[in-house]
């Protein structure tokens, strides 16, 4: 059936009926909420999740009817919305407070069991708000009120201590070196992904509103809380109930770490949003500005001093435990690779190197020649090059030396120029040399001493060290260290140390999409 163009519309009053019992079992939460201590219901998760249920189906209802564009409802809506979002943070702080023993996590400052805490009671104040927001909203739109009170025995939530015995068979692996690899390595990769989540460090509160919507958005938060979500799975399926992590006790832990931030990201999400959508004078819905049920200088907070930044310190905590966890079941190899083509040990394949080792954090070594680097130090991969270019400077006087030139006479600046350029040609014809500069560069005055070979094999040694020319070497040099990290080296290698012959950036693999960030 085609759509009218000019929808049909409902009157009031039928609305307001049709909403009233539609919204019965909310507005008796909503009054149950508004009442003074100790006659308010007990915040708990049976409570939030029917308050989370009703609010979300009420909402999807005044929408299906453009509730959020109508004067006369959009803060009844606006309202109901807020109830849902606070009701679903509030859930999520139950169960991170009545899941943190089994997380095992470590004791931070400020001790974060407190901050939880504190930030479930200011959750509950912004319902409670919200509530009489609501009841004052409903009687302005003549919408009857319940007259009965909800049995608060439905939101009893007794929970004796203790746990059921863990007696089923637990499943095996083929190898477990591979699974807390497989887990730890995952764990590394998502935290360069998030970064992001470090930004309360460093910025001020005054300068928080400032981070919307880059670098923090609802957007962005909702991305990593469900790469997040996907790490918890991954290790539920590859590594819980498995002959593996009973006896490491680092497990348990890092499946703790992964939850806590996956279940950080959600509040923050919902956080995010609500400013987005509600506060922002942007892009938020003036139906709640003119009278806030929360001020932003209310919810930054919460936002940036409880959610993000306990998801950071959490994030960094749990990179280190991976670390650890992969020393331990590190199996140490070696593999070969070629010197990087264009400048050798430059720059960008010394920081791609380095970054490799530092996201694993497993000492690798790089061996050249007998000589052996810090492959995790940026610094001492560039050491490197002393030696390259050293041997490129030999290679170069003994292939001069061979060429069919009369270069025992000294020179003058023309002859030796000319020399230089026909030598360069030479070498570059039978692809023993690169030149990157034309025309190049030749120095305008030469040393009166010495023969004519010294001065061509010192002015193209110049030539190499100013990057106009490059000599094409065959040296490889030797990596060793563990596995995982080798692996990821060789493909680095593969990829020409993210570069091509010509010193231009090219796109790395996706396995090393960690390294760009």
């Amino acid at each position: 059936m085609a759509h009218s163009e000019h929808p049909t519309l409902i009157d009031y009053d039928r609305f307001s009926i049709l909403t009233a019992g539609r919204a019965h079992h909310l507005l008796q939460l909503a009054q149950q909420l508004s009442r003074p201590h100790p006659a308010r219901l007990p915040l708990n998760r049976p409570m939030v999740a029917d308050l989370l249920s009703h609010a979300l189906q009420i909402e999807e209802f005044l929408d299906a009817y453009g509730a959020r564009n109508n004067r006369h409802w959009s803060r009844f809506r606006s309202l109901t919305a807020t109830l849902k979002l606070f009701a679903d943070v509030a859930y999520q702080l139950l169960h991170i407070r009545h899941s943190l023993p089994s997380y095992r996590l470590p004791p931070t400052q400020p001790d974060f069991a407190l901050a939880t805490t504190q930030a479930l009671e200011f959750a509950h104040a912004i319902l409670i708000k919200a509530s009489n927001g609501l009841i004052a909203q409903a009687n302005h739109l003549h919408l009857p009120l319940p007259a009965s009170d909800i049995d608060e025995a439905r939101y009893q939530e007794l929970l004796p201590p203790g746990r059921l015995p863990r007696d089923r068979a637990v499943r095996k692996v083929s190898s477990a070196a591979d699974t807390v690899i497989y887990a730890a390595t995952a764990y590394l990769n998502l935290a360069s992904e998030s970064e992001l989540l470090h930004i309360a460090d460093w910025i001020k509160p005054g300068q928080y509103s400032s981070c919307f919507p880059h670098p923090l958005s609802e957007d962005t938060l909702r991305h990593l809380k469900v790469r997040f979500h996907s790490l918890q799975a991954l290790y539920d399926t590859h590594v819980a109930e498995t002959e593996v992590e009973s006896p490491d006790t680092d497990l348990p832990v890092l499946r703790g770490h992964i939850s806590i931030v996956y279940h950080l990201l959600e509040i923050a999400t919902h956080l995010v949003h609500y400013y987005e959508r509600h506060l922002n004078t942007k892009t938020g819905d003036a139906s709640l500005r003119r009278n806030p049920v929360i001020s932003i200088s209310a919810l930054m907070p919460l936002l940036m001093n409880y959610a993000i930044a306990y998801a950071g310190y959490y994030l960094r905590e749990g990179r280190c435990l991976c670390l650890a966890m992969l020393k331990r079941y590190a199996e140490v190899s070696t593999i070969e690779a070629p010197v990087p083509s264009y400048r050798g040990f430059h720059v960008r394949p010394a920081t791609l190197i380095a970054k490799i080792a530092q996201h694993y954090g497993s000492p690798i070594t790089m061996e050249l020649e007998g000589q052996c680097y810090d492959a995790s130090s940026p610094m001492e991969i560039f050491r490197a090059n002393e030696r390259i270019n050293a041997g490129k400077r030999r290679w170069l006087a003994a292939e001069i030396g061979h060429l069919s030139f009369s270069l025992d006479e000294p020179g003058d600046a023309h002859q030796i120029r000319a020399t230089v350029l026909e030598v360069i040609l030479k070498l570059a014809e039978q692809g023993k040399l690169i030149i990157y500069q034309q025309p190049l560069n030749l120095s305008e005055a030469f040393s009166q001493d010495g023969i004519l070979l010294e001065k061509v094999t010192t002015e193209i040694a110049r030539l190499l060290a100013t990057s106009q020319v490059d000599i094409h070497t065959d040296l490889r040099i030797t990596f060793t260290g563990d596995k995982r990290v080798l692996s990821d080296l060789d493909l680095l290698a593969r990829s020409g140390y993210g570069e091509d012959n010509f010193g231009n950036n090219v796109n790395l693999p996706k396995e090393l999409a960690y390294l760009r960030r």
